[in-house]
Formats: structure tokens, C-alpha cells, sequence
């Protein structure tokens, strides 16, 4: 996928991936739920973060249908290096972290 947003290119065949989650078996029962979302984090050689992912009308990747309707898509979503180290803290594992976010961490 990739889109130029910005003036700022996200390519994810030339990003480096940094985890993958979604939200099934989080109340979300199938793929064909309205709220399911699977996404990839993102770092690009330039040091840029971003969520590329799909989902359904209920989730951050719906788009609008019309006046009044929302339908499922794909997208991508710039994030700053806070956001990013949110997003993987909830969704990816301590090893990931730790990995790409050893700048921004410390010993508690």
C-alpha cells in the first residue's frame, strides 16, 4: 500500500515493518464484523511512523459512502513517535517494543 500524504511518501514495501495486530477475539467475533481492523506498524528509512491497515465501517479505516453511510477500506495513517509507541505498547509484544521504541523507554 502506499499513499503520499503530506508532501510525504508511505510506502510499506519499502518501510520496515515493526508488528502486526487486529482486534479479532477482542469483542470482535469474524472479518465480518463492522468494527474488525487489522493493521501494520510502520518505520520509514526517514525515521516516519505509520499505521497501514483495513477494516470495516466502525473502524478507523471506513470511509464515507455517500451522505449518510460508511463502508470498509484500507488506509494509512501517519503517527508521531509518541503515538506509535502507544499503538505498540496496546497492540504488539515487549520484545517489539523494546526493539524499535529502546529511545523512548526506561527502566521503571
Amino acid at each position: 500500500m502506499k499513499r503520499v500524504i503530506d508532501g510525504k511518501r508511505y510506502d510499506t514495501t519499502t518501510a520496515t515493518l515493526i508488528g502486526e495486530a487486529d482486534n479479532l477475539c477482542s469483542g470482535v467475533d469474524s472479518k465480518s464484523d463492522f468494527a474488525y481492523w487489522e493493521a501494520g506498524l510502520y518505520r520509514t528509512k526517514n525515521g516516519r511512523f505509520f499505521l497501514a491497515g483495513e477494516g470495516g465501517p466502525m473502524s478507523q479505516f471506513s470511509h464515507q459512502v455517500g451522505q449518510n453511510s460508511r463502508g470498509g477500506g484500507e488506509d494509512i495513517i501517519p503517527m508521531d513517535a509518541a503515538e506509535a509507541l502507544e499503538w505498540a505498547e496496546r497492540h504488539l509484544g515487549a520484545e517489539a517494543v523494546e526493539k524499535h521504541f529502546s529511545d523512548q523507554i526506561e527502566d521503571a
